[in-house]
């Protein structure tokens, strides 16, 4: 059988829409989750992974958003006035959503999860001299569950949920990290370096098929062709920029290197929807509802559940006497 990765963007609320997306992907392809060798997720996209890992399904996470998104994204006025909005403090406080994440992972580290993870977050100070700069530095880092010397399966999930998911503005810095998506909002690249690594998952690229699975989107475009703007005007933009690039990216490195053993579903949204907005719950349901899967659960079958491609036997000519 090929190697399975399935890796979920970050989207904060839009969670929700991916969760019943693999609901109905589950429901078409019943076998498919239980094959997956390897969960990639960032920020939401990581609790959703974590929880695949921990033994839920994708109903049960798919209802997590919709039982706990109002307690984890609950407005506070006199926060919000005492921040000026988002400008001098973030919009939410983390007890809550530190509160639903203990309920639902308690005590587990990554180690305890029965399937590979890979979650990608930003440490904002190593604490370590970087051998070639001499000095310490902010890096990304991927928390794994993958055997060897820099495993992290001694990490409890959720401390490592936090840290992919602190969103900045939304949450506070957890643990001297912020959101995995200010770096990889899409794993899928995370996933394959993981997955082909000799050192952890030391597969060969020609077996490995990877189902990318977005949270959404809706385009956008700048038609200021020569805006001359500054830090103000570009404040905004360039945010959304970084982080919608960075998928598109993945998507084209992901899809390059593996061909069609590459799927990519990502769902057009009828409106901009927020990281936190609790308003579009029906409206995602609906969408994942109303979404073509025809075309994903035809490749689930060819690619994931059928066996890998047997490298052809080398014919050694027969010496004739």
């Amino acid at each position: 059988m090929p190697y399975r990765v399935l890796t979920i963007d970050g989207g904060g609320i839009r969670g929700i829409l991916s969760a019943a997306l693999l609901e109905r992907l589950e429901g078409e392809v019943p076998e498919f989750l239980s094959g997956v060798d390897l969960l990639a997720g960032t920020s939401t996209g990581a609790i959703i992974a974590m929880g695949l890992a921990a033994g839920l399904t994708p109903r049960q996470c798919r209802r997590l958003y919709e039982k706990y998104g109002p307690a984890i994204f609950a407005k506070d006025a006199l926060r919000s006035l005492w921040n000026w909005g988002r400008i001098f403090g973030s919009a939410y406080d983390r007890t809550n959503f530190e509160r639903v994440l203990t309920d639902i992972f308690g005590d587990m580290v990554l180690g305890d999860l029965a399937k590979r993870v890979i979650v990608p977050t930003f440490s904002l100070d190593s604490q370590r001299i970087h051998p070639k700069l001499h000095m310490r530095a902010w890096k990304p880092k991927f928390f794994h569950n993958f055997p060897g010397p820099d495993s992290d399966a001694d990490q409890r999930v959720v401390d490592v949920a936090l840290r992919s998911t602190a969103a900045p503005t939304f949450f506070p810095v957890y643990q001297g990290f912020i959101d995995g998506g200010v770096i990889a909002n899409n794993p899928a690249m995370c996933a394959l370096a993981q997955a082909t690594d000799p050192g952890t998952g030391n597969t060969p690229l020609a077996e490995i098929a990877m189902l990318s699975l977005s949270t959404g989107a809706y385009p956008k475009f700048i038609t200021k062709r020569y805006a001359n703007w500054g830090l103000v005007q570009w404040a905004g933009p360039l945010i959304e920029i970084f982080t919608e690039g960075s998928v598109s990216v993945a998507e084209y490195q992901c899809s390059r290197m593996l061909g069609p053993r590459f799927h990519r579903l990502n769902p057009v949204l009828p409106s901009p929807i927020g990281l936190d907005d609790l308003t579009q719950i029906r409206t995602m349901r609906q969408l994942a509802e109303e979404q073509n899967v025809e075309p994903t659960v035809a490749w689930l079958k060819e690619y994931f559940l059928s066996p890998a491609a047997e490298p052809k036997e080398e014919v050694v000519p027969v010496e004739h006497a």
